[in-house]
């Protein structure tokens, strides 16, 4: 597998909607601008489903990839290592700030086990099986995967988004399910941004205090002197310093841009495979948006490379999808907004001020 191949499969979305989704919102009643970032999003949408007006938002799914690093065993994360099966199980019994919106909102959630380091028993029902292995390697001083597994994982990501898109998946809120998952993101991203390690290393989801903190920056950096070497191969990068849940990210982002399946991205994880997947096919991120600021510096580098404009800057740092699941509102009403608000039925005159009004007239009293 050569992940190079996707920039043959991926095109934009469609330049001439977006200029037909364009001067179709410069009729509408409402001034062109008025509505902000809400605009740029109908136009987005419009391109994306090939559609003036754009449709509703009818199905989103919020697709969770789960699994453990061995990483976290040096103590760089909030939660204890190979715990990850626990967020799993707390988020389908909705008991999770991302379980929780779900439930309010409608919206369907999708667990997907691609390398959890736990008994497959202590997993609910609903979990998607399709582990590639049990945890993933210490980035620091060994490999996540091997490059068999890494393919693996990509393809798993691959036929998960296939199956979203075949049963009519119109956008994906997604998210992951780890523990020390932050570690290898902020390490690819640092790779790919060719900055060190005390630039990318933030304190994760659950939050670490500042041993934690060093003993994070320090991983980051054995793991990047391992990932530099194979900065030319996605698919080795994310086998030496990713693991499965990444690997699978990666794939599913990649795919769903080649089924022309809108994507909202949540934190410094989707952020990190986006980047790889970038480096892959340049034209894959104008079919994602980033949902929100999380407060990891990678995070901000990431976005930043593929000039993505977080919609949501709320100081919500928990992640599993919490973010990018509060965004959809914004992405709901811009499509709502874009297709039924009505266009003006006689044309404005460009020389008159949208705000004008007619002038008032003092009126003489006949008392002093």
């Amino acid at each position: 597998m050569n992940l190079d191949d996707f920039s043959d499969l991926i095109e934009r979305p469609d330049s001439g909607i977006r200029r037909d989704a364009e001067d179709r919102r410069e009729r509408l009643i409402v001034p062109a601008g008025a509505l902000g970032r809400l605009d740029e999003l109908g136009d987005w949408l419009s391109a994306a489903q090939a559609s003036v007006p754009v449709r509703a938002i009818g199905q989103p799914r919020v697709v969770l990839f789960a699994g453990d690093h061995g990483v976290a065993e040096l103590g760089v994360s909030g939660r204890e290592s190979g715990s990850a099966h626990e967020l799993v199980r707390a988020t389908l019994e909705g008991a999770t700030p991302l379980a929780v919106l779900a439930r309010t909102m409608g919206v369907p959630v999708r667990i997907v086990d691609a390398g959890l380091d736990s008994d497959p028993e202590l997993l609910p029902d609903e979990v998607v099986r399709r582990r590639v292995r049990r945890g993933s390697g210490r980035i620091d001083v060994e490999d996540a995967l091997t490059i068999e597994e890494a393919e693996q994982a990509v393809r798993l990501g691959m036929a998960i988004a296939d199956e979203e898109a075949d049963s009519g998946t119109d956008l994906v809120v997604l998210g992951d399910l780890s523990v020390g998952g932050t570690t290898p993101a902020a390490t690819l991203i640092a790779a790919l941004c060719g900055t060190d390690a005390s630039v990318v290393t933030g304190r994760g989801g659950a939050g670490i205090d500042d041993l934690a903190w060093m003993r994070k920056c320090a991983a980051i950096r054995d793991a990047l002197r391992r990932a530099r070497p194979v900065l030319g191969d996605q698919l080795e990068m994310l086998a030496a310093v990713g693991g499965a849940d990444l690997a699978a990210t990666t794939g599913f982002l990649l795919q769903s841009a080649v089924r022309r399946m809108p994507v909202i991205l949540d934190g410094v994880v989707s952020a990190a495979c986006a980047l790889v997947g970038q480096r892959a096919a340049f034209r894959a991120p104008d079919w994602w948006i980033a949902g929100q600021v999380s407060g990891e510096p990678a995070q901000s580098k990431a976005l930043d490379r593929m000039a993505l404009n977080p919609l949501l800057d709320h100081g919500v740092t928990v992640g599993e999808g919490t973010g990018a699941l509060l965004a959809l509102p914004l992405v709901q009403a811009a499509a709502a907004l874009a297709a039924e608000l009505p266009e003006r039925t006689e044309p404005v005159d460009p020389a008159e001020p949208v705000d004008a009004v007619d002038p008032v007239v003092p009126v003489e009293s006949d008392t002093d």
